[in-house]
């Protein structure tokens, strides 16, 4: 039966290290516990990767508030292109505004057009201010411009958009350092998160772009998008186990409505709602 919950667990994209401590967790509660069925041994491993996340502060968060302490608060947007990064800060943006916060977006992914077009077209759609520069600008100049304005305006909370490139590790090291450097300058302790961005569907892909990440920034949060269709949803637990940080968000579609706060339970019984 554990074994059969090892290539179960291995199969979701869990990953190995993760999926081993699982294990290893269950067995020392079933020698513990003396289970007698099949629907217990499932009960347990619900409620070991659910306690798993919440060592990672992966809270149930059922509202889309922000710290009160101080206003605006900096999220910091970071991760490969292609990832639905963009896509994940206007859904964010979206919820934000429901929520009845006053909200901007800052444009420093100034390496492509596309991604300040699309950025752009977000904000329209969401009908928040963007700040941007022309193509090629220093991204922490856009984020410095956007903190002066989301500051003097009052903003609630600031969402900024950076470049995805990872081909080159020294490179994207040093913008993000001179992003978070300059930002200081505006507000102290921005920027309040960095959050990176996966795609959920390419498995240990993501696990790849994770490690790689965190080795350049500090990563204080996670968003995993595309986890509809095709997703091996396990990627979420493996990653927040092996870089000991939190997951906020799930993205499951294109739609505006289409981003989740992450709630562990729910997780966790759609993951395993096959093996019932």
């Amino acid at each position: 039966m554990l074994d059969n919950l090892e290539e179960v667990l291995i199969t979701s994209d869990v990953g190995v290290d993760t999926t081993l401590k699982i294990i290893r967790r269950i067995e020392e509660r079933v020698a513990r516990d003396k289970y007698v069925s099949v629907s217990e041994l499932n009960g347990i491993l619900r409620d070991e990767i659910a306690a798993l996340l919440a060592e990672n502060n992966s809270e149930d968060n059922d509202d889309w508030g922000l710290p009160q302490d101080h206003s605006p608060y900096v999220i910091l947007v970071v991760g490969v292109n292609g990832v639905g990064k963009t896509t994940t800060i206007g859904k964010l943006a979206y919820q934000f505004k429901k929520a009845g916060k006053k909200v901007y977006l800052g444009a420093a992914d100034t390496f492509r057009a596309a991604a300040v077009e699309q950025l752009s077209i977000w904000g329209e759609r969401v009908g928040v201010p963007v700040v941007k520069q022309q193509m090629g600008a220093d991204p922490a100049s856009v984020a410095f411009d956007t903190l002066s304005s989301a500051k003097a305006n009052g903003a609630d909370v600031v969402l900024i958009d950076t470049a995805g490139r990872l081909h080159n590790k020294v490179g994207l090291m040093n913008e993000l350092k001179k992003i978070k450097d300059v930002m200081k300058k505006v507000i102290p302790q921005a920027p309040d998160e960095v959050m990176l961005v996966l795609d959920g569907s390419t498995g240990q892909n993501a696990f790849e772009q994770a490690k790689q990440f965190s080795a350049v920034t500090q990563i204080t949060s996670l968003a995993i998008t595309k986890l509809d269709g095709t997703a091996k949803g396990g990627v979420v637990i493996g990653i927040s186990d092996q870089l000991k940080v939190p997951v906020k968000y799930i993205g499951l579609g294109e739609g505006m409505e289409d981003l989740q706060l992450f709630n562990k339970k729910q997780f966790v019984d759609s993951l395993f709602k096959v093996e019932k």
